[in-house]
C-alpha cells in the first residue's frame, strides 16, 4: 500500500490493523461505539477503517467537505466518542467540540503544519500504536454485527447516516470481485475519497481482498492522475462520471503518461451515450466496467465489456448477490420494459438509517425485503437495467415528466459543451420547466439560442432546456458528483417547489 512516502507490506498493514485494534479495545469504549474519521485518503486512514473493523466498534466515515457545522451535525447524529482525523482538520474539530452532545477523544494522523497547535502525545495516531501487540484481538464479531457508518452524498439534502453490516459490506467486495476484472497483479489507483462508499467498499476493499498494489491518491486531480499512473505504472482505477469528463478534457490530458492503464471501473451517476463515447475514443486502449449502487446498496449491478454493445445504455445485471426490480407508485412489480422505480434485495443491503427510524421505514416499505432505491429505470428481456435518473432529479413540466439525464445526454454531443447539467426551475404556466449550467471547452463559442436549439433537434421539444447559463465549474461533492441542489436553489428561493 502506496501513500504520502510509506509502501506497507500487507503484514505491516496486517500488523498495524492490529496493533490499532488493541489500543482501541484498551480504552474500554461499550459494544458498537462509534468511532469516526476524518481524513484525505492516507495509509492511516486504511489501517483505522480495518482496525475498528476488528472490534466491536463501527467506523463513521466523515467527508472532508465538511464545514464546521456539517461536522457538529454529523458527529452529533452518530454518536462519534472517539475522532480520527489528518492533522489539517484540527482546526475545523476545535470550532465545534464544545457542542457536540457526547465528549469525543481525538486521535491525530500526522504532526499539526502550525507547530504552536502541538497537542498532547497521547492525541497522535503513531503514539497510541506504540507498545501494542501486533497480534489479532481477542473478540468474537458475528458477520451481522454493524461494521460501518458513511453519510449519503448529500447532493440532495442533509445527509442520512448508512449504517451497514461486516456481511452486507463483504457481500459488496465479492461482487465486484467477481465482475471488475482486477487481478492481484493489477496496481490499483483509489482517487474517490475513502469516505465515500463506492470508494471505501466497491473498490478498496475489493482491491485489498484480491492483494492487489494499492496506491492512495490524497485527493482528485487530473494532473496528478496522471503523474501517478506514470510513476507507480497503476492498472487500474476508479472514477466517477464527472472525474472521467475532467481527465479526457484537461488541456494538459495525454495517453502517454497512462500507457499502463487498461482498466477504469465507475459509477455515481448517469454517464450518458455521448460523454461514453467521449471517454472510451480518448481511452482506446482502457476497459471500462461500469456499476451502479448507492450507500444504501452496492453494487446492484454491474456491466463489463463483455456484455457488448447492445448493453452499452445499460448499466448492467444484477450482482451475483443480488436481485433487481422495478416497481409502479403502488409498489407493483412491474414487467420488462415498463419505466418505474428501482428496487433492490440481497447481501448487499444496508441495516438502517442510524438513529432515524421513520426514515428507514420509508425505505424498507414494501414486503419481500425490497429497498426502494429513489432511482427511475427499467428492465429489458435479459434483465438488463437502464437507469433513466434520479426520481429526486425528475421535473414534472405540465404533467410531462421529464429526466435531466436525457437532455444532458443531449448537450453532450455538442462538440462546445464540455460538462452540463440540468434542473428544474419555476415557471408559472408550468410549473417548472428544464434549465441547464454550462461549462463550455477552452476556446469555443456557443450562444444560449443555439444549444437550446441544437437540444431540441436531439430530443423532443418540450424537453428542451428554457434557460442556459454559461459557468466556469459546476459545484460538486467531494467525490466529484454535481450539486443539482446548489444549483436550483437561488430559482427557488422564495417559492414552494411542488412536484
Amino acid at each position: 500500500m502506496i501513500g504520502r512516502g510509506q509502501r506497507l507490506t500487507y503484514a505491516q498493514f496486517d500488523e498495524q490493523a492490529n496493533r490499532l485494534a488493541n489500543a482501541l479495545l484498551d480504552l474500554g469504549l461499550r459494544k458498537g461505539a462509534k468511532v469516526a474519521i476524518l481524513s484525505t485518503n492516507r495509509p492511516e486512514y486504511a489501517i483505522a477503517y480495518f482496525g475498528i473493523a476488528r472490534t466491536p466498534y463501527v467506523s463513521v466515515h466523515c467527508s472532508t467537505r465538511s464545514t464546521a457545522d456539517e461536522l457538529l451535525y454529523v458527529l452529533n447524529k452518530t454518536e462519534a466518542e472517539l475522532l480520527f482525523l489528518e492533522n489539517r482538520f484540527v482546526p475545523l474539530i476545535e470550532a465545534v467540540l464544545s457542542e457536540l452532545d457526547k465528549p469525543t477523544k481525538l486521535i491525530v494522523f500526522g504532526r499539526p503544519q502550525d507547530q504552536t497547535a502541538e497537542l498532547a502525545d497521547d492525541m497522535y495516531f503513531d503514539q497510541m500504536l506504540r507498545d501494542k501487540s501486533a497480534a489479532p484481538p481477542d473478540v468474537s464479531l458475528d458477520e451481522n454485527d454493524p461494521l460501518a457508518i458513511t453519510l449519503t452524498g448529500g447532493t440532495t439534502g442533509l445527509p442520512k447516516a448508512v449504517l451497514v453490516s461486516h456481511r452486507s459490506r463483504c457481500a459488496s467486495a465479492i461482487a465486484a470481485a467477481e465482475k471488475f476484472g482486477l487481478e492481484a497483479s493489477d496496481v490499483v489507483l483509489v482517487c474517490t475519497p475513502l469516505f465515500h462508499t463506492a470508494g471505501l467498499f466497491v473498490w478498496f476493499a475489493t482491491a485489498v481482498m484480491l492483494g492487489t498494489t494499492i496506491v492512495l491518491a490524497e485527493n482528485w486531480d487530473p494532473v496528478q492522475c496522471m503523474k501517478i499512473v506514470a510513476k507507480e505504472k497503476v492498472t487500474a482505477t476508479f472514477l466517477v462520471p464527472s472525474q472521467l469528463n475532467d481527465l479526457i478534457s484537461h488541456p494538459e490530458f495525454s495517453t502517454t503518461p497512462l500507457e499502463t492503464l487498461r482498466n477504469v471501473g465507475y459509477a455515481g451517476a448517469p454517464m450518458g451515450r455521448a460523454l461514453y463515447d467521449r471517454v472510451e475514443s480518448a481511452l482506446p486502449n482502457v476497459e471500462l466496467t461500469e456499476n451502479y449502487g448507492q450507500s444504501e446498496a452496492c453494487p446492484m449491478t454491474i456491466r463489463t465489456p463483455g456484455h457488448g454493445e447492445k448493453k452499452r445504455g445499460t448499466v448492467g445485471r444484477a450482482a451475483s448477490n443480488a436481485e433487481i426490480g422495478i416497481v409502479d407508485q403502488q409498489g407493483n412489480l412491474l414487467p420488462a420494459g415498463a419505466t418505474g422505480e428501482i428496487v433492490t434485495r440481497g447481501d448487499q443491503l444496508f441495516d438502517e438509517y442510524f438513529n432515524d427510524p421513520e426514515e428507514t421505514a420509508k425505505a424498507f416499505s414494501l414486503p419481500d425485503g425490497w429497498l426502494l432505491t429513489g432511482d427511475v429505470g427499467f428492465l429489458d428481456e435479459d434483465g438488463f437495467l437502464t437507469l433513466v435518473d434520479r426520481s429526486k432529479d425528475m421535473l414534472v413540466s405540465g404533467g410531462e415528466n421529464i429526466y435531466p439525464a436525457e437532455i444532458e445526454n443531449a448537450l453532450y454531443q455538442h462538440e462546445a459543451v464540455a460538462e452540463c447539467a440540468v434542473f428544474g426551475i419555476p415557471d408559472d404556466r408550468w410549473g417548472e420547466v428544464p434549465a441547464t449550467h454550462v461549462v463550455v471547452k477552452p476556446g469555443s463559442r456557443i450562444t444560449e439560442d443555439e444549444l437550446i436549439a441544437f437540444c431540441a433537434e436531439k430530443i423532443a421539444r418540450y424537453k428542451r432546456p428554457r434557460l442556459v447559463k454559461f459557468v466556469s465549474a459546476l459545484p460538486k461533492t467531494a467525490v466529484g458528483k454535481i450539486q443539482k441542489n446548489e444549483l436550483r436553489k437561488p430559482y427557488w428561493e422564495n417559492r414552494r417547489r411542488s412536484i
